[in-house]
């Protein structure tokens, strides 16, 4: 192919590719369809083996009889200068996908341009950890007529090396060769928000609810241009979280583009205009010459087939089919525990006084969980002497800038934790079977609904995850491999239902971890290619925390039935405090909670239905052995090693002991992992800690301070940062190249806590200390008072400003004025926080006083939230935007941007810096 490399930048021509054109002719007999699938099996088939060959820098562009794809690391105005036939007068086109947008979530690569094969991407998939791990699941269940025994050549279905938007393409492609055509193939995979809009038609809502029967959502802010060659269309995510607008000429050209004037055309010619909505769609067909627009676009592929008859005759609502008078089953499975049997359990599963006082009582009283200050001062769970539960060693992660947070709170229409259960058939093919699956609205299941789930009508089978806790890691790896065989043998039974059971916890019977029994059979079946056959529901005393229920669904679970912590909500009735509610209200509080909590973690990542959370995996483990990792956790990213089986045995025979072992006596343990006690957890913070500090302060003794930061720095290790030491690397630097103390010291800041999170006092303190000394402090997401701006007129600080240089913008915008802005030598926009990423923040209402309320611009005695997102920032280009604003309301200031430290966090910065931060 003839190109120009001098046009080039520095990166991109130290690794251009050679780009070469191939010919190909079409096998005698093959029609147009049959001749483009040959072309995309022979293409997979070279991926295949080029990869197997592990050879690195190769990539196929294009292998089409319809499409022709150019891509590269350069500008649009060099792409004709680089590809020289576009200059050609001769090469003319129907169509062009086009998309220029620098890189944000992976680094620049010449094969990672866009667009791809069939589609243009500007956004991010934020379920695609997810749509990965059930795509490969799915491998083994592929058949097609199309494909017939060359099925296997086309896998894998996505390619490994790719992002997000070209592992979206793999699945598009995959679909439209295979039997659809690519705007019912979009429509599967970015399905509109269906599940809560009244106003739907029932038609098109049965075709969104019969194919989340085959495939779940690839979710996350996105605007897709697509074509197959012959038809060009465009769509949006359900939330419509990037722009795209389009006009129509006179002389029938059509553009669209997710920015306006990308092509000048004089208004005068154009005949319409328009944007699409959340989940909308248009679409060109150019073998007709027509435009389609999104009702009649949907209409079609509605009534493709009747979806809403094979619904109704296959389709089941478990809640039909519940018996609220028979919560019992005839004998299959143990009842919930009885009030008497409690305590006993609790300590067996690992209950302390803190997670029943502070987790699961205010779940049951209030239908939400509790409000906590964030921060967590106590040491990592694998550094802990304490015993931690399984799920304590997973961290979530979280989203921030190109791909954000969803607000549950104002965008929960969008959201979904419908649940549908039971085998899913083979994705390239349509019938009414595949409406066969059982339906729930959350994953949370109370014990009536479990009890009716089990019924021999819904093929489920019960396996007891449970082991002999004097067998030490032996008789713990044996039980993992007898559930995981067990597991096995039910599915091939014709098992749609596999339930993990630790109800039969008694003396001599532990349970095997519910986190580490879940993610074992979950991954055990992918590997025996039998996943798809059934889902996995896991009944255990060992979740309580929304963050176990939220682990069990992202390791694989179906549906979690806690009857523990229900039973434990259930106890409540008649406490004190806890007079006006009945045992049904608690626990239905407590699944409240529930629902809320998963809703909001699942946010923190920007996804909106629980089918994409559901075996996503978006952890990162921290203190868990490699071979552990591999073995039950698959590709969860664990950086430093850590506990294996042994460890967990040991520390679940011990919770095994507290529990059977000898009588339950008095309250349950209290240790300490939230309030500091002085025979419990190590905390950062403690009391002696507190009273060093107070007396340092009061002191002012250099030798007080030296005790204070002993106490907070020395002790038994809490992060990881406490167990590295320093690598040297060289001689020390002569003193007097040293830089100066002052210009090391305007280095330095306070962290961004609020006129709120801290008192009036704390923050005027803070901002003199660091203006005395030429540091900065910040003033956090609340606004400042104006009358720190100026010199105080008297008192102690007399001629003194407590004016911070450094000035937050937050989500909410609470305080934010062009004066504030004006008053900063540094404006920092918080996309998101250390201590609680992905999240927003809350102020309750007693402590909105005047002052706070004066400086929020709000009301006295209102609880303020600031949400998850930056509302007004759903992209890069929406980020550059507030840069830009900032900077013209302040031109001295610099702008930074505050990120969390994560997994991948430096390529978003670089992103960031593309923004002009």
């Amino acid at each position: 192919v003839p190109i120009n490399r001098e046009v080039l930048g520095a990166k991109a021509l130290a690794t251009v590719p050679d780009v070469e054109q191939l010919i190909l002719g079409r096998p005698l007999g093959q029609d147009d369809n049959d001749f483009e699938r040959t072309l995309f099996l022979a293409r997979k088939e070279i991926e295949r083996r080029v990869n197997s060959e592990s050879i690195g820098s190769f990539y196929i562009p294009s292998m089409s009889r319809n499409t022709v794809v150019y891509k590269g690391l350069l500008a649009a105005t060099q792409l004709p200068a680089f590809y020289q036939d576009l200059t050609d007068p001769d090469y003319t086109t129907a169509i062009c996908v086009f998309h220029q947008r620098y890189s944000t979530n992976t680094f620049p690569n010449w094969f990672l341009a866009q667009p791809f094969r069939m589609l243009a991407h500007n956004g991010e998939i934020n379920t695609l950890q997810g749509n990965r791990n059930w795509m490969a699941a799915r491998e083994p269940e592929l058949a097609s007529p199309q494909w017939r025994d060359s099925i296997e050549w086309l896998k894998p279905i996505c390619w490994a090396g790719g992002s997000d938007s070209t592992s979206l393409d793999d699945a598009l492609e995959l679909l439209n060769h295979s039997g659809r055509d690519a705007l019912h193939s979009m429509m599967m995979l970015v399905p509109e928000a269906w599940e809560h809009m009244p106003d739907m038609d029932e038609a098109r809502r049965a075709f969104y609810q019969y194919h989340a029967c085959l495939i779940e959502p690839w979710d996350g802010p996105a605007a897709l241009a697509f074509s197959d060659g012959t038809v060009a269309a465009a769509t949006l995510d359900r939330n419509g979280l990037r722009p795209s607008r389009y006009k129509i000429t006179r002389d029938g050209l059509v553009i669209l583009g997710s920015e306006a004037g990308i092509v000048e055309v004089d208004d005068a010619d154009c005949i319409e205009k328009g944007r699409l909505g959340p989940g909308q769609m248009v679409a060109v067909d150019t073998s007709t010459g027509k435009v389609y627009h999104n009702d009649e676009i949907k209409e079609r592929y509605a009534n493709r087939q009747p979806y809403g008859e094979w619904l109704a005759r296959n389709f089941v609502h478990l809640e039909t089919r519940v018996d609220h008078d028979t919560p019992e089953v005839d004998g299959s499975l143990p009842a919930a525990p009885p009030r008497e049997d409690l305590p006993a359990l609790w300590r067996a599963f690992g209950y302390t006084f803190e997670d029943i006082k502070y987790v699961v009582e205010p779940m049951g009283h209030d239908g939400e969980d509790n409000k906590w200050s964030m921060g967590d001062d106590t040491p990592l769970a694998v550094l802990s002497h304490k015993p931690r539960p399984l799920y304590v060693y997973f961290r979530q992660r979280f989203a921030q800038v190109t791909n954000p947070p969803i607000d549950p709170l104002r965008e929960g229409v969008v959201m979904s934790l419908d649940t549908f259960l039971g085998r899913r058939h083979n994705l390239l093919d349509e019938t009414e079977g595949h409406a066969s699956l059982l339906a729930v609205s959350t994953p949370v299941l109370l014990d009536d609904e479990f009890v009716a789930l089990t019924r021999p009508e819904f093929g489920a089978t019960v396996i007891d995850t449970l082991f002999d806790p004097y067998g030490g890691e032996e008789a713990l790896d044996r039980a993992i491999d007898d559930v995981c065989a067990a597991a096995t043998r039910a599915v091939d039974a014709g098992s749609t239902l596999i339930v993990l059971s630790d109800r039969r916890t008694a003396p001599g019977h532990a349970p095997i971890p519910a986190l580490l029994a879940t993610a074992a059979v979950h991954h055990h079946l992918i590997r025996e290619d039998k996943r798809m056959r059934a889902d996995i529901i896991v009944q255990t005393g060992e979740a309580w925390d929304i963050h176990h229920l939220a682990c069990l669904v992202g390791y694989g679970a179906g549906a979690i039935h806690p009857y523990l912590a229900l039973a434990t909500t259930r106890a409540l009735e008649g406490e004190r405090g806890y007079e006006k509610l009945s045992a049904a209200e608690l626990e239905g509080n407590y699944r409240k909670a529930a629902n809320k909590g998963l809703l909001r973690i699942m946010s923190k990542m920007g996804i909106t239905s629980i089918a994409s959370y559901r075996g996503a995996q978006i952890f990162e483990a921290v203190g868990i052995a490699q071979t552990l990792i591999d073995r039950c956790f698959t590709g969860t990213p664990s950086r430093i090693g850590g506990i294996g089986l042994a460890e967990i045995a040991i520390d679940v025979a011990n919770r095994h002991e507290e529990g059977f072992g000898a009588p339950a006596i008095g309250r349950l343990p209290n240790l300490g992992f939230v309030n500091y006690r002085k025979d419990g957890e190590v905390h950062g913070y403690n009391r002696q800690a507190v009273i060093a500090m107070q007396e340092a302060s009061k002191t002012g003794n250099y030798d007080d301070y030296r005790k204070f930061e002993g106490l907070v720095n020395g002790g038994a290790p809490r992060a990881l940062r406490d167990i590295m030491e320093w690598s040297p690397v060289g001689p020390p630097v002569p003193i007097d190249e040293v830089e100066p103390i002052a210009a090391i010291i305007s280095r330095f800041n306070t962290t961004a806590m609020s006129l709120g999170a801290l008192s009036p006092e704390a923050h005027q303190t803070l901002a003199i200390a660091m203006n005395r000394i030429g540091a900065k402090s910040n003033t956090g997401e609340g606004g400042e008072d104006p009358d720190w701006w100026k010199p105080f007129p008297d008192g102690p600080y007399k001629g003194e400003r407590a004016n911070s240089k450094i000035k937050q913008v937050a989500s909410g915008r609470f305080g934010v004025t062009p004066e504030y802005l004006q008053q900063a030598e540094e404006l920092e926009i918080k996309m998101a926080q250390g201590a609680k990423p992905g999240e927003g923040g809350q102020i309750p209402a007693t402590k909105v006083t005047p002052l706070i309320a004066r400086l929020r611009h709000a009301i006295p005695g209102i609880t303020l939230v600031s949400p998850p997102p930056h509302h007004d920032i759903y992209s890069i280009e929406d980020l550059a935007q507030l840069i830009y604003d900032l900077k013209a309301a302040n031109p001295r200031a610099k702008v930074g941007v505050k990120l969390v430290a994560e997994t991948g966090v430096g390529t978003i910065a670089a992103g960031v810096a593309k923004a002009y931060a």
